[in-house]
């Protein structure tokens, strides 16, 4: 780029390129709201060619559908090993897939870790961490054949920070277990041009989050730790992950980006 002219490197610094994901295939997982549909949303107004939306939900993905022509709706509960067994075979029949992004998670219940149960932890560690795994290796082999690739996996703060005051340490437990693969993976993968990060959210609104925004005692809490005085919204994540996705990001990759409004940093 250094031997371009200044009017050519002007170019291709234009925010439309960086950012552009024209003729690429996306996959998300976790599509059907909150965060999972915000950056569905994203990757297809960023040009993306293909939008393969997953979810339990098939109606709320069919919703989704019916807003662009790049959505496919795929319906699978990521939890069950032979669900997802089948959802890959689906994928790879819709070729490459350029962008990966893991959203999908869930918190199986707030109680200390000394009573949580065994079906809890497990159902936990399936959806939010061995789920994203084996859908990074069903892309890993067609991303290094084309020799580059995007993989966002959609953690927490909590996989960076204890929290203490919301008890979930398999929630936790399985969030800092993503931080550490997608490092580890990057380190494996991006000699064949695979970028792998992860995004630690702050507190959100979203169907994870309900609940402690509706009590005024816990919204409160989390108000007065967090430095920026306004509630995130799904849309304050997508820029994130758009820059991760694109080119834009090119250079990035092992990263666990915290978007929680500063809340790790104090």
């Amino acid at each position: 780029m250094t031997d371009m002219s200044p009017a050519d490197r002007l170019t291709s610094y234009a925010a439309t390129e960086m950012f552009s994901l024209a003729g690429k295939t996306v996959l998300v997982t976790g599509a059907s709201s909150g965060m999972g549909e915000a950056l569905a949303l994203t990757m297809a107004a960023a040009g993306a060619a293909k939008v393969i939306i997953v979810a339990r939900r098939k109606e709320r993905l069919d919703a989704l559908a019916a807003a662009h022509s790049a959505f496919v709706p795929i319906a699978c509960d990521l939890i069950s090993e032979t669900a997802r067994s089948e959802l890959i075979e689906e994928v790879h029949g819709h070729g490459r897939v350029d962008v990966l992004i893991n959203t999908a998670g869930m918190i199986a219940d707030v109680v200390p870790g000394e009573d949580e149960t065994r079906e809890n932890i497990e159902r936990t560690m399936q959806l939010n961490l061995i789920a994203p795994f084996e859908m990074c290796q069903a892309v890993a082999p067609q991303m290094r054949e084309a020799g580059s690739g995007a993989i966002i996996n959609v953690a927490s703060i909590s996989g960076v920070v204890g929290v203490g005051r919301i008890p979930q340490a398999s929630y936790v437990a399985s969030k800092s277990g993503l931080v550490g693969l997608t490092r580890e993976l990057a380190a494996q993968w991006g000699r064949w041009g695979i970028r792998v990060n992860s995004i630690a959210a702050g507190y959100f609104m979203s169907d994870l989050t309900v609940d402690m925004f509706a009590s005024p005692k816990m919204a409160e809490w989390q108000r007065s730790r967090q430095p920026m005085n306004f509630r995130g919204e799904p849309s304050d994540f997508a820029g994130t992950a758009l820059l991760l996705a694109s080119d834009a990001g090119r250079f990035i990759t092992g990263q666990a980006i915290a978007v929680d409004g500063g809340w790790t940093a104090i």
